[in-house]
Order: C-alpha cells, then structure tokens, then sequence
C-alpha cells in the first residue's frame, strides 16, 4: 500500500463518513463528541463502514449477494486496493494505521449473515455468541483505535458490547417479531409458558413475555457493571465517551423498565436531553474501581476476538 494513503486521511472521505454517522445514530453521536481529537476520525470511520455494510444487507434486494459484495470489499480494503468509496478509501488507511485484524471486521459481517440466516437463539450462551459479532466486535475495535490491547481491557470492552446489544434485543421485541424475528432465548420463552411461534403469529405484551424481557435486562445490566469497570483500563482521554455511550444505552433498560417491560406495543427511547445530562455526569463522575477489572474473566464467546488482537 503507498504510505500515503497510510498517513493521509482525505477529508472528503472523512466528511461522507461523518454525515453517515449524524444520520444513523444519535446515540453514537453524542457520545462522539466526547472523544479526543486522535480517536473521533478513526471512530467515525469505522461507524460508516458498519452502517455501509448494515444497510447493504438490510436495504437490498438480495441480502446473500451484499454478503458476497462486502465480503469482496474486505478483500480489497485488506489488499490495500479499495473500490471507489469514501468509506472504503477511508477504511483501507484505518487498518493499516491502527493494526486493526481482519477477524475483528469479519465478526461483523458473520453477524450480518447470521441474521440473514435467520439463525435461531436457543439459549443465552448462543444469543452471547451473537451479540459478539455484532456489537463486541465494535467494541474491540474502539478499543484497538484508543490504542488499547491489553487482553483485560479487550475483555470489558466485549462486555460491554453484549451489554448495549441485550439492551436493542430487549427494546425492539415487537419490532423484531413484526418482522418475523426473535432474539429473546427461546428456553427462556418456553419456560415462562410462551411459544416462540405464537409470538411470532401475534406480538402481544403480557405479563410472562414481561418477565424474559426484565430477565434478559438484569443479564445486560451484569454486563454494563463489568464493562465499566474496564473503563479504568482506557486511556484517561477516551474514558468519559465511553461511560456516556454505556449510560445512555444502560438508560433505555430503565425507560423499558417504567413501560412496565412492554417491548412490544411501546418503544423506549432516551430523550435528547436526558442524553445530554448522562453525557455530562459521565464527564466528572470518578473511574470505578471496583469489580477489579484484571480480575474478571473473559467470557469464552470473546475469546476469538481477543485473541485475535493479541496476534496481530
């Protein structure tokens, strides 16, 4: 690859990538602006290509194809030979200049094809493996654009990740049945009396339905406590964005909480500005201690991708 398309970021390619980001993600957003000079590009580089690929695989007309097109589009951007794209000229300097593994982006992508599979998540532990790919996958990649790749730090960046996903799984349950979908661990359906099939006939919030939504919540909030308590692991100028994205998320389990845990005829929402308060007390509040974060394990679902930085 010429160096300078290592060194050099082109701003045209930059600004289509950070237009991509104002309009797909509010949340990400604010968060962003938290984020020192010397990450924020590189981070809104690597949302663009999320959203690029997220929206090729949802928008077209043939989710299988977009699959193989990304795929090749990886190739290229790994090749150092980028088709003619902002976000992919853009991409190609970034992982280069961030040592950033192809297994990491790959994640991804199998999360996408995942979804187009319509693979079915029969317990918790197979919802984490998903939740790896799709969201801890980003996660890893912050962290290795912040410069971090101590393995413990990886380690609570996975947690988070899981975290803020049962989170959107938790929110959008009569979204995702509308849309003949569920992610919810179908054992914890069974156990609490509901049918899979019958969800998907007819989205309809009830007591028990209420009950897996809290539970799948209390699993996330587990997680948001051991993904901030890596927090202390990151580089002090990164640490508020980061505790602002975790808070905002972690805030839509409170919102689904007061809705009484119906997921399926409300949607929970964090104001803008209640995003704007979590944003600032995330900015002085104290760097928590405790769990000790070296002390926790890794879950085994993040293992690939830790190891994965770790051999790069």
């Amino acid at each position: 690859m010429p160096r300078e398309l290592v060194v050099s970021t082109h701003e045209e390619d930059l600004e289509a990538c950070r237009r991509l980001l104002v309009a797909g993600s509010k949340s990400f957003a604010t968060a962003a602006r938290l984020l020192p000079a010397r990450v924020r590009d590189a981070a809104t580089i690597f949302y663009a290509f999320c959203r690029v690929a997220d929206d090729a695989v949802d928008l077209g007309d043939d989710p299988a194809a977009a699959l193989a097109q990304l795929e090749t589009r990886l190739d290229r951007i790994y090749d150092g030979m980028p088709i003619d794209h902002p976000v992919d000229r853009a991409m190609a300097r970034l992982v280069v200049f961030h040592r950033l593994p192809r297994t990491v982006v790959d994640a991804l992508i199998e999360g996408l094809a995942w979804d187009v599979d319509e693979r079915i998540y029969e317990t918790h532990d197979a919802l984490l493996e998903y939740c790896m790919r799709v969201a801890s996958a980003v996660g890893v990649a912050m962290s290795v654009l912040m410069g971090v790749r101590n393995p413990a730090a990886l380690a609570r960046a996975c947690d988070l990740g899981a975290a803020m996903q049962l989170t959107n799984i938790a929110r959008d349950v009569g979204e995702d049945a509308r849309n003949g979908r569920i992610y919810l661990p179908r054992a914890w359906l069974r156990s609490a009396g509901i049918e899979p099939e019958a969800l998907l006939a007819s989205p309809r919030p009830s007591p028990a339905l209420g009950q897996v939504v809290e539970r799948l919540l209390a699993s996330a909030e587990s997680l948001y406590r051991r993904g901030e308590a890596g927090i202390a692991l990151l580089p002090p100028d990164c640490r508020a964005s980061i505790r602002a994205a975790a808070r905002i998320y972690a805030d839509i389990g409170r919102v689904i909480a007061n809705n009484g845990h119906d997921s399926v005829t409300q949607r929970a929402y964090v104001s803008t500005p209640r995003k704007v308060w979590l944003a600032l007390v995330s900015w002085i509040a104290p760097v928590p201690r405790n769990p000790d974060p070296l002390a926790l394990r890794a879950l085994p679902q993040a293992r690939f991708l830790i190891e994965a930085v770790e051999a790069a």
